[in-house]
């Protein structure tokens, strides 16, 4: 079975291909999705931590955060490293690894609920990784990525409305939920990945126009960073405001949500979510028809800056009751997921691609995701413990204002490193190319 289903896919269309690979790798990191963000979706008023000095859903997103933010810089070697062969069964031993976090979670006395809430993000932080390493380099990666990362938008609302739905109509109790709402996607988790297992290699097409993909070591990795370290630095920088932004608006939006009037729609995350994917789809798939791959390198960049755009000027706009709260939530979602999602999957395959270095996406990704995960838990610390009287939409929209205007800058910086470097590349390889072509021209002369 292994062996017919591989090589149907081999033999397969690129459409039915597309479809196949994308919804296998939807499924996987849908479903992990379910043993990290349900915890979120309960409100436990009646639990208090250091005698009241910070709120214990607070602490736990900070501390699940913070066992995110040490997976990043375990991924940058790890993921990098990994063979493909043993990527499926990662996947499974790190999410069940979470799964045991939550019972402990469920279990322990109140002073250590937060200890299991970090290692139930040490192995979740590295599956993004292990899931893209499935799609990277092919012709088709912009389209596979992008319906990859609509669960970025999709699922944490809709993982979060079952655990809402285990809480009311299942009376399953606040610390239980998360738990019970990893062992309902155990199932379609192991049936999603076992699918991912099939996906064939990059074809000799894909290796010839996205250059070949393999483990990078130590020295490798050094090498490559620095020959880049300007651009990079940048672009790291970026993400480390977006990606914080990000994760506020995903772990706190049910406080957004209430103070914007929406309180008890539980729906809400959803409505969001679904059309804020579109959006996102539709824009990003796009770039699967660009073929030369300096060009959509720097077309990343635009989106990213198009992103920032939308995401202060739809702030503007609301502040100026221009847009009603549902609508600037959802433009408001749809300019950061445009700036955040090319990070995650185009933004550095292309430019492997561009640069003609063999390497591999993950390393720059957890490079990137690592300082991102920074910037999420100074955000964190930042509200919990500065003495701020904002309330959290307040916080929320001058936080927006912030990084769409720093964020913008910076990829415009990259932008311009990168396109005088890759410019100076292309001359000289053309350069290369004439000093190659001359001595079979004069042949060429001599023998006629």
């Amino acid at each position: 079975m292994v062996f017919s289903l591989k090589t149907l896919l081999q033999r397969s269309s690129t459409p039915i291909f597309v479809i196949y690979a994308a919804s296998a790798a939807f499924m996987t990191y849908f479903c992990m999705y379910a043993f990290r963000k349900p915890f979120v979706a309960a409100s436990y008023d009646n639990i208090e931590i250091f005698s009241g000095a910070i709120d214990f859903k607070i602490a736990l997103v900070l501390a699940q955060v913070l066992g995110y933010l040490l997976s990043k810089f375990i991924g940058i070697k790890v993921i990098s490293e990994m063979p493909a062969s043993k990527r499926a069964i990662t996947i499974l031993v790190l999410v069940m690894s979470s799964e045991l976090a939550l019972i402990g979670f469920a279990l322990a006395p109140t002073d250590y609920k937060l200890v299991f809430m970090f290692l139930n993000g040490v192995p979740l932080g590295m599956i993004w990784g292990l899931v893209f390493s499935f799609l990277e380099g092919r012709r088709t990666t912009e389209i596979l990525g992008a319906m990859l990362s609509i669960t970025f938008i999709v699922a944490s609302g809709l993982v979060r409305s079952v655990g809402k739905w285990l809480i009311n109509e299942m009376n399953i109790v606040d610390i239980w939920m998360p738990a019970a709402t990893g062992a309902l996607f155990t199932i379609p988790l192991f049936i999603s990945v076992y699918l991912l297992m099939q996906l064939p290699k990059p074809n000799q097409q894909d290796i010839t126009e996205r250059q070949a993909r393999k483990p990078m070591n130590a020295r490798q990795r050094k090498s490559f960073f620095f020959a880049y370290a300007p651009g990079l630095i940048l672009l790291i920088l970026s993400f480390l405001l977006i990606t914080g932004l990000r994760d506020f608006r995903d772990n706190f939006s049910a406080e957004i949500w209430t103070e914007l009037g929406y309180g008890n729609e539980p729906s809400i995350f959803a409505y969001a979510g679904i059309r804020i994917a579109l959006i996102v789809l539709l824009a990003l798939g796009a770039m699967v028809i660009i073929k030369n791959n300096v060009r959509a390198f720097l077309i990343n960049h635009v989106f990213i800056l198009l992103g920032c755009g939308l995401l202060g000027g739809s702030t503007l706009a609301f502040q100026a009751h221009i847009l009603d709260g549902k609508t600037w939530m959802v433009l408001l979602g749809a300019g950061l997921y445009t700036a955040y999602i090319p990070y995650n999957c185009f933004l550095f395959d292309r430019m492997i691609s561009a640069v003609g270095v063999t390497a591999n996406a993950g390393f720059l990704i957890y490079l990137a995701d690592s300082a991102g995960y920074l910037g999420s838990v100074s955000i964190l610390l930042y509200r919990s413990f500065s003495s701020t009287e904002q309330s959290w939409l307040e916080f929320f929209i001058n936080l927006c204002y912030f990084v769409s205007a720093a964020s913008a800058c910076l990829v415009a910086c990259s932008m311009g490193y990168f396109s005088r470097l890759l410019y100076k590349k292309h001359q000289y390889s053309k350069k290369i190319i004439k000093l190659d072509s001359k001595p079979q021209e004069e042949g060429a002369v001599k023998a006629v």
